[in-house]
């Protein structure tokens, strides 16, 4: 009962920042995990160093995708009907 209260009242400014809040801190964590294993990949073979400029963009592109993936989702292009 107390969400609908919520609802209710018609300030939902908070709820919808935390909704959003919540989309990019999940994007952000599955950035690092996709980057780090990235890093792993690329540091197994050779001998190769993965350098700090190589992380934020992988990790940048990475966060772009989910993103784009988070925005199809909300935006209900790939809703199951």
């Amino acid at each position: 009962m107390k969400s609908l209260t919520l609802l209710e009242v018609g300030g939902l400014g908070g709820l919808v920042a935390m909704i959003i809040a919540v989309i990019v801190i999940i994007s952000v964590v599955v950035s690092v995990i996709i980057t780090v294993i990235a890093k792993l990949i690329y540091e197994s073979k050779d001998n190769r160093k993965f350098t700090t400029k190589q992380f934020w963009q992988t990790m940048l592109i990475t966060l772009l995708i989910c993103g784009l993936i988070s925005g199809m989702v909300c935006g209900g292009i790939l809703s199951v009907s």
